[in-house]
């Protein structure tokens, strides 16, 4: 078991992220210390939050370039909602968020299971059309913090056992889908229809509603992300994570989620999201631009498909065996 996890794209990882901090440590020590690594962690919670919606879509080989702007769109709706209604409780105001943001996925979902169109082409248009109903709504308007009730704004940054709400979610995301992948049909229904859909179906599996599902977790996740953000931050506007979708799906292929579908791990997609949020709260502390991050994450990006295409381990877990021919 141990031999077989070290040798494993996790470990790999896991060494790369240790090792990337080590390193960053020699120039600045205070960047090891627990609390700023607590904080790197929590900056990177939306990240591995929608990172995790995205690997169940790719899974099944299918992609969602829309969660930013579904992030954006709920984030502006509920800021909004907070600004008429003050008063809204916390709880409505998640679940609004929740049921927004799984709307915006299952409309992409039904465009790819029951119209045949490709899911690039299907959120590559929501995206815009969602980033539209932003500017439309708000007027090109911001919402800040003076506007914005102090309950809306506290929840995320409450501290709970010393760490942020905002972690804490992320951590139950997290071992929600380990459950999820591991432990339910519908987990091993995303491999399946990733790594064959035409055997798959002959399983009884109807690749379709399980595309359609995937989508929808994505949204539903992108949607709690959408409050999550604009209230830690305490601003909604147009552009809100605008480009966040790159940084997204750069973790799940970074994490060892294939492209091609069928293959990938729920701690690859989370490590991927650390190792890109560790450089992205390094480069500031050792004097290095920002603007370098997407030059990193782009070699990043190359070096990790150039791996997994020169990978000879197994492709993750086999769900169907092909029946073999007589000869």
């Amino acid at each position: 078991m141990i031999r077989r996890f070290l040798r494993s794209r996790e470990a790999i990882l896991l060494g790369a992220i240790v090792l990337l901090i080590l390193l960053i440590s020699t120039r600045y020590e205070g960047f090891v210390a627990p609390s700023n690594l607590a904080n790197v962690f929590n900056d990177t919670s939306p990240l591995i939050i929608l990172a995790l919606g995205q690997m169940v879509v790719i899974l099944t080989r299918c992609i969602d370039l829309s969660v930013a702007a579904n992030l954006a769109l709920t984030g502006m709706v509920v800021a909004m909602l907070n600004t008429a209604a003050p008063g809204m409780p916390i709880p409505l105001i998640i679940l609004l968020a929740l049921a927004l943001g799984a709307i915006m996925g299952a409309a992409n979902g039904l465009l790819v299971w029951k119209l045949g169109i490709p899911p690039i082409v299907v959120t590559l248009g929501t995206l815009t059309i969602y980033r539209g109903i932003i500017f439309v709504i708000s007027d090109g308007q911001w919402i800040n913090a003076h506007e914005m009730s102090p309950a809306f704004k506290a929840f995320p940054r409450a501290v709970i056992l010393g760490l942020p709400v905002l972690s804490w979610i992320a951590i139950l995301v997290i071992a929600a889908f380990a459950v999820l992948i591991s432990r339910t049909p519908l987990g091993r229904a995303f491999f399946a229809v990733g790594g064959n859909p035409h055997a798959a179906v002959y399983t009884g599996i109807d690749v379709g509603r399980t595309q359609f599902l995937a989508f929808v977790i994505s949204g539903t996740l992108a949607g709690l992300t959408g409050y999550l953000w604009v209230a830690r931050y305490a601003v909604a506007y147009v552009d809100i994570a605008g480009g966040f979708e790159l940084d997204v799906i750069a973790a799940c292929v970074i994490g060892g989620i294939s492209i091609a579908g069928g293959a990938g791990s729920v701690g690859g997609a989370v490590l991927g999201a650390l190792f890109l949020g560790v450089i992205k709260n390094a480069l500031p502390v050792i004097d290095v631009s920002p603007f370098w991050q997407l030059a990193i994450s782009g070699a990043a990006i190359i070096v990790a498909v150039a791996f997994n295409a020169r990978s000879q381990r197994a492709k993750g877990r086999i769900i169907l065996k092909r029946a073999e021919h007589a000869t």
